[in-house]
């Protein structure tokens, strides 16, 4: 293994080349510590609004941003990504919360993890770029509106157990559920939201967050004060410590170090066969993880004119998935939203995101008796602002306006796949989808075109423009054997074919076989690649029926010559 292959998969890359490589002064420090304290502040309550919304208590959506946050922004090939839970892996986590509980949670978060660290050291990660912007859009699109509509039940405190499985038998439920609507919760998730909405026009550089929570709170206090009961943190969220105290909301500790698969509280067993059972929802977290974490690496390579190591970030990621769960973390990749906040804030290091772990573990410490006190709908009005930013309904719109119907038509069923089914669905068929589409696209593109000569009525000259592969070659030939009747000579000038793949190879030799007696079909200006694929598969000249010419004038030298 060469240096420059061993430097593509070593973790630390980002850390190495942004502290170590290049000088790291004490403005710096400044400037990474202004980040990660406005990039905390944004992720303790979205830490806390991700777990609940996995369908786990949300100290551990604060363990994962402080464990995987820190581990991640160590070992990554990002330097300013900012990792811990994120909206997209909600609806993945959700159902297996439900069925396994948190100790498989963590289990299937170790199992992607170590999908992670493989997808990195098998160097996959340049395929993020062969997803199309359908698919992903799509997708992304698909799991906002999923985890919208699994707000709405916090969001106006409807009384309705269980959530039923399937989407549309949730609208269904929650359309049902509407008349026991809470004023209070609705009150406080309204103002919340609309604090969201609103505050980025005010141009205050403190992000939002922090004061919606507060105007909740305030709301909160009112209702109170009116007689009315609203659910919160410490309302809904109970522990028990291992000396057997029990609590309400956020217990006042550090994350401890616990194995995954003995969670208190937790009906899991470790065996093969739930191993297996989890397999699939471990795939999906890993393959969602990757994804997210690269296009978030890529959007700050944008925004910062660096670039990542993608196959480093992967192996990053990867690590923090395996070491969060053992001390309650559930699984985590780069956050688009957090990660563009730590940009602006002024971030220069992944020093930056370890000071907004940093910054968690201190909230963890200090604010968990005040933070029982949040309100769940405020917690879910966050998450609908989440769910909004990351259906990126503006792009939708756009694509939907100015893309190819091929784009669109894919883009849609990929959002429908994600809503009605799951995310791994919609990419396997999305991708599978785009792919016919663009094969289809190009084969339309391969053509013959005539060619500008003299010749003599027998003699058939003509271009073939386009590659000449399985979707396009049967068509090519066979509207060249409607052309060659009666011609004693064929010349197919090559010089615009840049790929002969096995079909079209197999289309070639069929034509030569059906040549009419007394017709030549001569070749000319072979690319290198077409030339390599004819001499593979053993392709000679045939005497009197096949053969091969550097140019065109070469393949019409004898013919030219004999005119009178």
């Amino acid at each position: 293994m060469n240096k420059a292959t061993l430097a593509d998969i070593l973790p630390f890359r980002a850390l190495i080349d942004a502290c170590w490589k290049e000088k790291y002064t004490v403005n710096r420090f400044t400037r990474d510590l202004i980040a990660g304290i406005t990039v905390g502040i944004i992720a303790i309550p979205l830490a806390m609004a991700l777990a609940i919304g996995s369908g786990v208590a949300p100290q551990y959506g604060l363990y994962t941003s402080a464990v995987a946050g820190i581990v991640i922004a160590l070992a990554g090939g990002s330097r300013f990504s900012v990792s811990g839970p994120t909206a997209a892996f909600v609806v993945i986590l959700y159902p297996v919360s439900q069925q396994f509980g948190l100790a498989g949670l963590l289990v299937a978060t170790l199992m992607s993890g170590v999908f992670l660290v493989l997808f990195g050291l098998a160097r996959f990660g340049r395929l993020i770029e062969y997803i199309p912007i359908s698919v992903t859009l799509g997708f992304t699109s698909g799991i906002g509106i999923t985890i919208a509509t699994m707000q709405i039940k916090d969001f106006f405190g409807l009384q309705l157990t269980p959530m039923p499985e399937h989407y549309w038998q949730k609208v269904g439920a929650l359309v049902m559920a509407l008349p026991t609507i809470n004023p209070g919760d609705a009150a406080i998730g309204v103002v919340t939201l609309a604090t969201l909405i609103l505050w980025p026009r005010l141009g205050i550089r403190l992000p939002g967050h922090l004061p919606a929570l507060l105007g909740g709170c305030a709301v909160m206090g009112v209702v109170n004060l009116l007689g009315g009961h609203v659910a919160t943190i410490g309302s809904q969220f109970h522990y028990i410590l291992s000396d057997g105290i029990q609590g309400n909301g956020i217990p006042q500790l550090l994350p401890q170090l616990v194995l995954p698969w003995n969670m208190p509280d937790s009906n899991f067993t470790l065996s093969w066969d739930s191993l297996q059972a989890l397999l699939p929802a471990a795939f999906s977290m890993a393959m969602l993880g990757a994804i997210e974490s690269l296009l978030c690496a890529v959007v700050l390579d944008g925004m910062t004119g660096t670039r990542h190591k993608a196959n480093n970030e992967l192996i990053g990621q990867g690590l923090g998935n395996m070491i969060a769960p053992f001390f309650g973390g559930i699984t985590a990749t780069a956050a688009i939203a957090r990660s563009a906040a730590n940009v602006r804030a002024g971030a220069t290091s992944p020093v930056a995101a370890i000071i907004h772990a940093v910054l968690v573990i201190m909230a963890l410490l200090v604010l968990a008796p005040l933070l029982s006190w949040l309100p769940l709908s405020a917690m879910a009005a966050l998450l609908l602002m989440v769910a909004w930013n990351m259906s990126e309904a503006h792009k939708v719109v756009h694509l939907l306006r100015r893309a190819p119907i091929d784009d669109i038509v894919v883009m849609l069923i990929c959002m429908s796949l994600t809503v009605l089914f799951d995310m791994v669905v919609a990419i396997s068929v999305g991708i599978v989808l785009a792919s016919l589409l663009f094969m289809r696209r190009i084969a339309r593109m391969t053509h013959l075109a005539p060619v500008n000569v003299t010749v003599p009525d027998d003699v058939l000259v003509i271009r073939v423009i386009g590659p000449l592969f399985f979707a396009a070659a049967e068509t090519v030939f066979t509207d060249l054997e409607s052309r060659i009747s009666g011609k004693r000579v064929v010349v197919l000038k090559w010089d615009a074919v840049p790929v002969l793949d096995a079909g079209g190879l197999e289309a070639f030799q069929r034509f030569v076989s059906k040549l009419p007696e007394g017709c030549e079909l001569r070749v000319s200006n072979l690319e290198f690649q077409p030339l390599r694929t004819l001499a593979r598969a053993g392709v000679q000249p045939i005497a009197g029926r096949l053969a091969f010419y550097p140019n065109r004038d070469a393949a019409l030298a004898d013919i030219v010559d004999n005119q009178p």
